[in-house]
Parts: structure tokens; C-alpha cells; sequence
């Protein structure tokens, strides 16, 4: 049997019994104590359950938080009074002057996701559905196991992402180690098939990667920029540095409401390309455009913070040869 991501599947009956040795083209599906079946799934409400399970790909993205109590244990183990927040405070200033000023960016090894949320996308790009994880309550662990479950339950689904080879899967790697998630058909398989391997874009499309042929240019702007370019919103009101400081305020839907919002602007990027990489005719794309909006309109009474996005939503229109080729 043949996952989406185009491996071979072998479905483990129980995990007590010897997993022996991956090969390079394997792709093993969890199914045993401790995983969710697709029953479960649709139960336990953190998992994918509203995502078809035929879904060709995932378009991803995560929000994250700093867990300072790590930080303090790793960094300062004696100073056991040394709160969180401080410990949080210290390293970023330590960050800022290491790096004189440029960044105070906390290594990812320190975060846990508080948000993913996912688009899923069929074999001819179009949206079929979106949801997040754990939607009300957030929990790091939870939201952890349901990606990896649900990710694997539909048969390793390819994973679209802006940057996720940086920071969104090393994240969700460090989280399923942390919290003893078994995942073998991601960290199973090896070679140059791994969905893990850099260049095997079947497993992981990093649109960014992508973009700056593997890193040998810079992709000034971002995501902001590739939406813009598009007519769709990018970053609105609520912005990535933000994200801290909220979940310290208890603004928790808020930041699952802005991850939602990036991964539809990865989503438009993700069909435009596609359309670049002729796989999505160009006469076509428009009507995918038009068939998202709409599929965004009904999940808007799940998740009221996509009427913002739908407010500043337009559609791309192709330049005529009166046009300057400038935005206007």
C-alpha cells in the first residue's frame, strides 16, 4: 500500500512487537496502543477529524511559546528562584548581545506549539478543508500527538510550509521527543525517500526553500510579501512577535485565529506555484482561488477571526499591456 506521499505504507497491528530495521522506502503508519484510530480521532476533538482522509496535502504552520521553566534548567540550574519570565528575559538579552543588537530569537529547542493549523488540499490544489488543533484549550502535548496522528492516519500526506524546514517541524520534532509521541513514519524512514530529507519535496514543500533555490538567494518580505503580490491580506493586525505576549495575556484564540489566517496566505502561494510549476493550468487557477474563498466563508462561523481575512481578500488580476506591471 502506497501513502500519499508516494512510500510504501506498512500498518503496525500493535507497537509491542519488533519494529526490525526501515528502509529507505518505507513509510510506517502508527496504529497501536497509544495512537488514535480513525474512530478515536473523530472523538477526541484535538485531532483532524474535519479534514477529508483522502487529503493529497497539508498546508501547515505553527504558533509557539517560550517554555522559561526549560530555559532556567538548562541555562542557570542553581538559580532555582529564577522565574520563568526572567529566565525568558535573561536569554534574549544574552541573544541580543551575542548577536549586537540583531535578533533576540529564542532557539527552537526552548518552544512549544500553542497553535497549528492546517489546510488540507487535494490532488488537483484545491482547498478541502481547515482546521486547528485543540481549539479551545491549546494544549502542547495535545496538539502535538493530534498532528502526528493525523498526519500519519491519512497515510503521510505531503506538508506544504513557509519556512516549517527552519522552524515549524524541528519544533513539532523537538515536541514529539519531549513528549514521547513515536512517529516511524517520519523519523523511520531514511535515506534521500525521507520526508525528512531536505531535497524530497513529495515529503515536505518548503515554499521558501523553494523560492531561494535551497537558500542561494534571501526572500526579503516573507510570506507578507508573496501574499501581497497576490491581492490576499498577509499580516493583518496580530503579528508573529506578538505571539509571547498574548498567550501571557490569555489571548489564546486570538493566536490560533492569526496561524489560520498564515497558513490560507501559504496556501494562495502554494497554488500560485503551482501554477508556475505547471501543474495547475493557468486558465484554472481563478476558479481554485473562487472555490477557496468559499470553503473559507464556511468555516467562518467555527472561526470568526477569518472575517478579517475575508474583509481584505481580493483577487489577483493578470496585468493588461496598458499596465504599468507595478502595484497600484
Amino acid at each position: 500500500m502506497l501513502c500519499s506521499a508516494g512510500y510504501e505504507v506498512v500498518i503496525l497491528a500493535d507497537v509491542r512487537q519488533s519494529m526490525h530495521v526501515f528502509t529507505n522506502s518505507s513509510c510506517l503508519i502508527l496504529l497501536g496502543p497509544g495512537s488514535l484510530d480513525s474512530g478515536q480521532e473523530r472523538n477526541s476533538g484535538v485531532a483532524m477529524s474535519h479534514l477529508p482522509s483522502d487529503t493529497a496535502g497539508l498546508v501547515m504552520d505553527i504558533e509557539t511559546v517560550v517554555d522559561g521553566r526549560l530555559i532556567q534548567r538548562v541555562k542557570w540550574p542553581l538559580e532555582l528562584s529564577l522565574s520563568p519570565k526572567d529566565a525568558v528575559a535573561r536569554l534574549r538579552d544574552e541573544l541580543l548581545e551575542e548577536t549586537k543588537g540583531k535578533s533576540d530569537f529564542v532557539p527552537h529547542v526552548y518552544h512549544v506549539p500553542v497553535a497549528v493549523a492546517l489546510a488540507a488540499v487535494a490532488s488537483n490544489f484545491s482547498l478541502t478543508g481547515l482546521t486547528t488543533l485543540d481549539r479551545p484549550r491549546f494544549r502542547p502535548h495535545m496538539i502535538t500527538k493530534a498532528f502526528w496522528d493525523g498526519w500519519s492516519l491519512r497515510r503521510c500526506p505531503q506538508l506544504i510550509t513557509f519556512n516549517g524546514r527552519g522552524f515549524d517541524l524541528p519544533v513539532l520534532e523537538m515536541a514529539a521527543y519531549r513528549y514521547g509521541i513515536a512517529v516511524p513514519s517520519w523519523f523511520g524512514v531514511e535515506g534521500p525517500s525521507s520526508p525528512r530529507s531536505r531535497y524530497n519535496q513529495r515529503g515536505h514543500l518548503d515554499l521558501m526553500e523553494y523560492l531561494t533555490s535551497f537558500g542561494a538567494t534571501r526572500q526579503a518580505g516573507g510570506l507578507h510579501l508573496l501574499a501581497t503580490l497576490l491581492q490576499k491580506p498577509g499580516k493583518m493586525d496580530t503579528k508573529g512577535s506578538m505571539v509571547q505576549d498574548l498567550w501571557d495575556a490569555g489571548e489564546h484564540t486570538r493566536i490560533d485565529d492569526y496561524c489560520l489566517c498564515d497558513v490560507l496566505d501559504t496556501y494562495f502561494v502554494h497554488l500560485r506555484l503551482a501554477m508556475l510549476r505547471g501543474r495547475v493550468r493557468h486558465e484554472d487557477e481563478r476558479g481554485l482561488v473562487e472555490h477557496a474563498r468559499t470553503v473559507i466563508e464556511g468555516a467562518q462561523a467555527e472561526y470568526p477571526g477569518l472575517g478579517e481575512y475575508l474583509e481584505k481578500f481580493s483577487y489577483w488580476a493578470p496585468p493588461t499591456e496598458e499596465s504599468t506591471g507595478f502595484l497600484e
